[in-house]
């Protein structure tokens, strides 16, 4: 859809973005990459990147079960920052968006 497309080019353009993944939550193994922006997604590095926020999107997922979240609470944005980068998730039933930015050029 066009207003998709105007989001990630939006989204892109900001200079503390590195690049962005959209993930299929549908299949299971491997972890299907619908679209990607960035160098630091090309090829096994985005898949290694790929398949490491479905399992810490998946952890979450179970950690919010087990403390009594139950199956009607889940993950609506997950920000996690590291002393290089930060990762943004945001989690919809199909897809998962992920982004990857710079922290200290925001």
């Amino acid at each position: 859809p066009p207003e998709l497309e105007q989001t990630l080019s939006t989204l892109i353009s900001h200079r503390s973005v590195l690049g962005y993944l959209v993930l299929s939550r549908v299949t299971t193994e491997p972890v299907s990459i619908i679209r990607h922006a960035g160098v630091v997604f090309e090829g096994e590095q985005g898949k290694k990147y790929a398949g490491a926020v479905m399992r810490i999107v998946d952890a979450c997922t179970s950690g919010l079960r087990e403390v009594g979240g139950g199956e009607n609470d889940e993950v609506r944005f997950m920000r996690i920052r590291t002393h290089r980068h930060e990762l943004l998730i945001s989690p919809d039933p199909r897809y998962l968006l992920v982004v990857l930015q710079n922290p200290s050029m925001t």
